[in-house]
């Protein structure tokens, strides 16, 4: 009896004393396991008879269940107090004033997207907007892409539940809904870019399901191949910030341009980077061609009387080309290393007089 009683003194003392939870199991371990001084008077019940088992069987459990009742007490004060200590080691005195130095950094394709804003805005475009979820006519049907076209098939657009009047929406796969939004509502002359998320399945070190997206769209009566061509190397000029561009066209198919063209620029790789404006290099850049007269007409433009010309490119894959990240996926992985070494000051706003990627 004695001994029980003293036993038991001695591990709620001990329970008692434990100061962090790697002391609070060893007492545990001293005493409830395999070879513990509770576990060893258990196994001395099975050699007692049976009224020395009725008279100490009570008390031998009873200790355990006690120990075992303090351990867990123990282990949850041990737990608030190390919680307690943590929120305040981690406490924030919001009353302090703010650091002196911007800490944030601008992603690449933030940045990339507000030089081209600028260098457009300078060549006389708006920004136009639209919503990521469209139409099923807009983002296909009304662009001149039929019905059977590959590009709607479900392995390559997020399809989402057809609505109640039987209309089907999903995530746009390009920005072009957004040109047709404009046609809609905007009567000749226009001259708008498109820029914005846009999604296709896909995934890989150059494309991911999520990606970003610029288009222009210049409708009036009198445009051509030469304005987009003479377009496109302006940008060229002022994106990759250099003096001369030679540019070369492809003939290409697109449904909603005819005819369709994509453009390479002239560059370098051979010293292991891109130098863009010279070399024996071509390096794509994007598609484009006169708008398709069917589209115009789809969206209330009179294909006589107006024609124009689109183009489009990727902006994360611009990001890529400019500021020589050799992988797309890093883009979307918000690691803050990452960012530390591409991304820009949070004050570094682009412009054409101040430099674009100061």
């Amino acid at each position: 009896m004695s001994d029980v009683h003293s036993l038991e003194r001695d591990l709620l003392a001990a329970i008692a004393n434990a100061g962090d939870e790697a002391a609070l199991e060893e007492v545990r371990v001293s005493a409830l396991g395999k070879k513990g001084s509770i576990s060893e008077l258990l196994k001395t019940l099975g050699g007692m008879n049976a009224e020395d088992r009725k008279q100490k069987g009570p008390l031998i459990n009873g200790l355990r269940d006690k120990v075992s009742g303090a351990i867990a007490a123990r282990k949850s004060e041990l737990a608030l107090a190390a919680l307690n200590a943590r929120l305040q080691a981690e406490r924030v005195d919001v009353t302090l004033p703010a650091r002196p130095e911007p800490r944030g950094s601008i992603h690449p394709v933030s940045q990339v997207l507000d030089e081209i804003t600028a260098i457009f805005a300078d060549l006389g475009f708006a920004v136009a907007e639209g919503p990521d979820v469209e139409f099923d006519d807009y983002n296909f049907t009304k662009l001149n892409i039929p019905p059977d076209h590959p590009a709607r098939q479900m392995h390559d657009t997020f399809y989402l539940a057809p609505q109640a009047d039987d209309s089907q929406h999903l995530l746009r796969t390009h920005t072009s809904p957004v040109q047709v939004r404009t046609m809609l509502k905007q009567k000749p002359p226009i001259r708008v870019i498109a820029p914005g998320r846009t999604y296709r399945v896909d995934s890989d070190a150059t494309h991911t399901p999520m990606f970003h997206q610029l288009e222009a769209l210049v409708i009036d009566e009198q445009t051509n191949l030469g304005h987009l061509k003479w377009v496109v190397e302006e940008f060229c000029k002022a994106f990759f910030e250099i003096d001369t561009v030679e540019l070369r066209a492809r003939p290409s198919f697109f449904p909603f341009t005819e005819p369709s063209v994509e453009w390479d620029m002239r560059c370098d790789r051979s010293g292991g980077q891109t130098i863009f404006g010279t070399g024996h290099d071509w390096l794509e850049l994007g598609g484009s061609g006169m708008v398709n007269p069917h589209v115009l007409e789809m969206c209330g433009i009179d294909p006589s009387r107006y024609q124009g010309f689109a183009f489009g490119f990727g902006l994360d894959r611009m990001a890529m080309l400019k500021y020589g990240a050799p992988d797309l996926r890093p883009f979307f992985e918000s690691d803050i290393r990452w960012l530390r070494h591409f991304g820009f000051a949070a004050l570094d706003i682009p412009t054409l007089d101040g430099g674009l990627s100061r």
